[in-house]
């Protein structure tokens, strides 16, 4: 169940691979995510040493669950994926000119995971070409429906 999505990262990239990341969180962070307050349109993912780390995504504290800390909604989340996964990221990433995007945060038996996606910038005329080719289904969804 998607708790929220990141759709500017499927208009600004193209995605090759997903993979599926657990997240270092506070308590304060997984009550106002249960309550639906996060926001990943701004956050990308960055390599620091031989670990990955979530930065720039928004999570607003609830005022009655944060009472006794003074909460910092864009702090820095580390991310936790196996240590394979991670040196396949990094390999690509620093060779291969690809970047890291997250992509949606949704539950997983329980646990709230994020979804990372392994991209390649999109052109201007990439975006434009994927925006006609959208139009035209939904043309053809109107012309068919029609009839």
């Amino acid at each position: 169940m998607s708790i929220t999505e990141n759709r500017k990262a499927f208009h600004d990239y193209s995605i090759e691979e997903r993979f599926e990341a657990g997240m270092v969180l506070e308590g304060w962070e997984v009550k106002a995510i249960r309550a639906g307050r996060a926001q990943l349109k701004e956050g990308y993912v960055i390599v620091r040493g031989a670990e990955l780390f979530l930065i720039g995504a928004h999570i607003t504290p609830l005022p009655e669950a944060s009472t006794h800390i003074k909460p910092d909604p864009v702090r820095t989340r580390k991310l936790l994926l196996h240590a394979e996964e991670i040196s396949k990221l990094i390999g690509k990433v620093e060779r291969a000119g690809y970047t890291l995007v997250p992509l949606d945060l949704h539950y997983s038996k329980g646990r709230i995971k994020l979804a990372i996606g392994l991209a390649k910038g999109k052109r201007q005329f990439d975006k434009r070409a994927t925006e006609k080719e959208r139009e035209w289904q939904r043309e053809k969804e109107r012309l068919l429906k029609s009839k």
